[in-house]
């Protein structure tokens, strides 16, 4: 089990994203991902675990979608 969780950062920055229009689609699953993380003793899914993996090999990226893939690797299994 992995009891790290979302900061409140984080979080903030997850709901911003979440919250605007012009977000992609890979930003908001993975604020999705952050909030559900948030409070909870919930932890990332291989799958979204693969997602910000990509995030974060990419240039593609900006930087708010990089710090939400960030912060979803560090509360990923680290058994997988």
């Amino acid at each position: 089990m992995n009891n790290k969780q979302t900061s409140s950062e984080i979080a903030s920055l997850a709901s911003q994203v979440l919250r605007d229009k012009n977000s992609s689609k890979i930003a908001k699953s993975l604020a999705a991902s952050a909030i559900s993380q948030t409070n909870t003793t919930n932890q990332t899914g291989s799958e979204m675990e693969t997602k910000a993996s990509g995030v974060l090999r990419s240039d593609k990226y900006n930087d708010t979608t990089q710090a939400l893939a960030a912060s979803i690797l560090s509360q990923s299994n680290k058994n997988r």
